[in-house]
């Protein structure tokens, strides 16, 4: 039995659980998301928690137990709090600009300003003083896929430190050439 998966998932107050066709929908007060349920599994709301249990104990089956537990979870949490991503921008020169709410402008070094079109429930923030791009919306998925996305620009150098960087990411810089 996968220990994530066995594990009841509580549903706070505000937040109403559905389990309907091979899907789950989950209301909150910051949204509503929706998740598939994958074949071999299923998903039962039990009072104030949802069991997520598992048809048989073939290995894919047995993989998909705890992806779904998770998934489900980050759902309800995402519900509730949201998901912040913080992305530290270093170097000279280097900024960013929000053009509209779907619209960053990115200055990093090239010759040209790079655009990133950011999709719908996210919401990008970008604070000038600290030079810091945060990403927040309530799908944990979106909110990660766009920080890698946005650092994928222009990552930081293994050298100097310059680039886009996640705020609590530790780079490990190489020495570089010693001369004479």
């Amino acid at each position: 039995m996968s220990r994530i998966g066995k594990n009841p998932i509580p549903i706070p107050q505000a937040v109403q659980v559905t389990v309907a066709d091979g899907m789950v929908q989950v209301k909150g007060p910051k949204g509503t998301l929706q998740n598939p349920v994958p074949a071999g599994i299923s998903v039962a709301v039990e009072g104030d928690q949802v069991v997520v249990t598992r048809a048989g104990d073939l290995p894919p089956v047995r993989a998909l137990h705890g992806l779904t537990r998770a998934l489900l979870a980050n759902a309800i949490s995402g519900v509730t709090a949201g998901f912040k991503r913080q992305l530290d921008i270093v170097g000279v020169g280097y900024k960013a600009e929000l053009k509209t709410p779907h619209e960053v402008v990115l200055s990093l070094g090239f010759s040209h300003q790079v655009t990133y079109k950011v999709p719908e429930g996210v919401a990008v923030s970008y604070d000038a003083k600290a030079n810091r791009l945060t990403i927040e919306g309530i799908d944990k998925q979106k909110v990660g896929q766009v920080a890698a996305e946005i650092r994928s620009v222009r990552p930081p150098d293994v050298y100097k430190g310059k680039g886009v960087k996640y705020s609590d990411e530790v780079l490990k810089l190489k020495a570089g050439k010693t001369g004479a």
